[in-house]
C-alpha cells in the first residue's frame, strides 16, 4: 500500500489551541528550574502527559532505587494483559507458597487462597502489596523471574536507557534501579490505560469483605485525598531510596505527572509534588484534540477480508500551552504505514498522527486499527473483482 498523507487542514483559532518548545528548552517555560520546586529531592521532574513535555526536571536522569515506584512497571503489565484478552479481572488466581511469603507491605495473602485479579490488582494499586505483585507476575508469565524478563523488555521498548528492574515490588536488590524520567514515561504508558486510576484513585477499599479475613485498604499516596485532581500513581519508600513518589493529577482537561525520588521524609515528599502540581497548573493549560479510541480515519486494504476498518487514537491527543498566551497555526495530518501485511490486530499500530504549529512538529501518537483484518477469501476477492469489474464498465 502506498504511504500517503491526510492533511486535516486544522489551522486552528484561538478556541482550538497549541503548544510550548520542544522537549528540554525550559527557558521558556517559566524558568521553573530557577524555581527550585523540589528543593529536598534527588531528583524530580514534572511532565504534561499527553505531549510528554518537560515542565520542570532536576537530576531527572540520575540512576536510583525506586522503591515500590517499581509497580507503575508492574502495573503497566498487568493492564496491558487484561487489554489484550489474557487476564480477566474475574479470573480467581490460585496463590503460590512463594506470593504469600512476601515481606514489606503485603495484604497478607495465604498460599492456596484464591482471588480475583480485580481485587490483587486493587492490593497492588492502593496498598502496595508485594504478595500481590508476585501473584499477578506468576499468572501472567509463569514465574516472577520470566515476569521481570517482560519488565526489563518493556523498559527497552520504551528506550528507557536507565532502568533495570531485579524483582517486581521494589523491595532491594542489587542492580535495581530507575530514574525520575523513566518513572515518568513509564507512568505516561500506564495511563493510556485509563481505567487504572479506578484504582489508585481510592483512598480506601476492603479485601474479603464480610468474612472474618477482612481486610482494610488504605491508599499509601495521601494526596489522592488531600490535593484535589491527583488520582494515582504510586509511592515509594526502602531505608535506600527514601521516601519517592510518581504522582499524577488531572484538572481543567489537563493531565501532568510528578515524580520524586529520595525524600527524607513523606511530609516533604508530598509538600514537593504539591508545590509541582500547583506550577503546573497555575501556568499551562491544554486543549484536547482527540480522546483515545476516537475514529481518525479509515483503512482499506484490498486484501483483507475487512477492508473498511477505523484507524483511531492510541491515546489521548492534546496541545499544551502557557496560560494567556495561546499560539494559533495548528494542524495535523496522518502518516500510514507502509506495506502492511495481513493479518493484523486489534490494536495493532499503523500509522501515525502529527500535531505541527507552522514547520515545527510538535508531536506524533500512534495509531491503530480497532479490529483485526485478516486475509481475505479467494470468494471475497472475487466478489470484489467482479463489482469492480461492474462499477467501471
Amino acid at each position: 500500500m502506498k504511504k500517503y498523507v491526510l492533511i486535516f487542514s486544522m489551522v486552528l483559532s484561538l478556541l482550538f489551541v497549541t503548544a510550548i518548545p520542544v522537549l528540554g528548552d525550559e527557558k521558556n517555560e517559566g524558568d521553573a528550574n530557577q524555581l527550585n520546586l523540589a528543593p529536598n529531592a534527588k531528583s524530580a521532574i514534572l511532565i504534561e502527559r499527553d505531549t510528554g513535555k518537560l515542565l520542570y526536571d532536576k537530576n531527572a536522569h540520575e540512576k536510583l532505587p525506586p522503591a515500590s515506584m517499581t509497580k507503575i512497571m508492574t502495573l503497566l503489565l498487568i493492564m496491558e494483559a487484561i487489554d489484550q484478552g489474557n487476564l480477566k479481572l474475574d479470573e480467581k488466581i490460585r496463590v503460590s507458597e512463594r506470593a504469600a511469603s512476601m515481606g514489606g507491605s503485603q495484604i497478607f495473602l495465604e498460599a492456596g487462597e484464591e482471588m480475583t485479579v480485580d481485587d490483587l490488582l486493587k492490593g497492588v494499586a492502593i496498598a502496595s502489596g508485594n504478595d500481590a505483585s508476585v501473584a499477578l507476575a506468576e499468572r501472567i508469565a509463569g514465574s516472577e523471574e520470566a515476569f521481570v524478563k517482560k519488565m526489563n523488555d518493556k523498559a527497552k521498548e520504551l528506550k528507557l536507557k536507565n532502568t533495570h528492574f531485579q524483582n517486581t515490588t521494589g523491595l532491594p536488590a542489587e542492580d535495581h534501579y530507575s530514574t525520575a524520567y523513566d518513572m515518568a514515561i513509564m507512568a505516561k504508558e500506564l495511563l493510556k490505560y485509563e481505567t487504572i486510576t479506578n484504582y489508585t484513585s481510592k483512598y480506601e477499599d476492603y479485601l474479603r469483605k464480610g468474612t472474618e479475613d477482612e481486610f482494610w485498604l488504605v491508599n499509601t499516596n495521601k494526596l489522592v485525598k488531600f490535593y484535589p485532581g491527583v488520582d494515582g500513581l504510586k509511592t515509594g519508600y526502602t531505608n535506600e531510596a527514601k521516601y519517592c513518589l510518581t504522582a499524577t493529577a488531572e484538572k481543567e482537561n489537563m493531565r501532568v505527572v510528578a515524580v520524586v525520588m529520595g525524600a527524607k521524609t513523606p511530609k516533604e515528599r508530598n509538600a514537593m509534588v504539591s508545590q509541582m502540581l500547583d506550577y503546573a497548573y497555575n501556568h499551562f493549560a491544554t486543549k484536547k484534540l482527540f480522546v483515545k479510541g476516537q475514529k481518525i480515519t479509515k483503512l482499506k486494504l484490498l486484501k483483507a477480508e475487512n477492508n473498511n476498518v477505523n484507524v483511531v487514537a492510541s491515546e489521548s491527543i492534546s496541545t499544551l500551552f502557557k496560560k494567556g498566551d495561546p499560539p494559533k497555526n495548528i494542524t495535523t495530518s496522518i502518516e500510514l504505514k507502509e506495506n502492511m501485511t495481513l493479518p493484523m490486530k486489534k490494536g495493532d499500530e499503523v500509522g501515525v498522527l502529527i500535531v505541527r504549529k507552522g514547520g515545527n512538529v510538535l508531536s506524533k501518537t500512534p495509531l491503530t486499527i480497532d479490529k483485526d483484518m485478516t486475509q481475505a477469501s479467494f470468494f471475497t476477492l472475487f466478489k470484489r473483482t467482479i463489482q469492480d469489474m461492474v462499477k467501471y464498465h
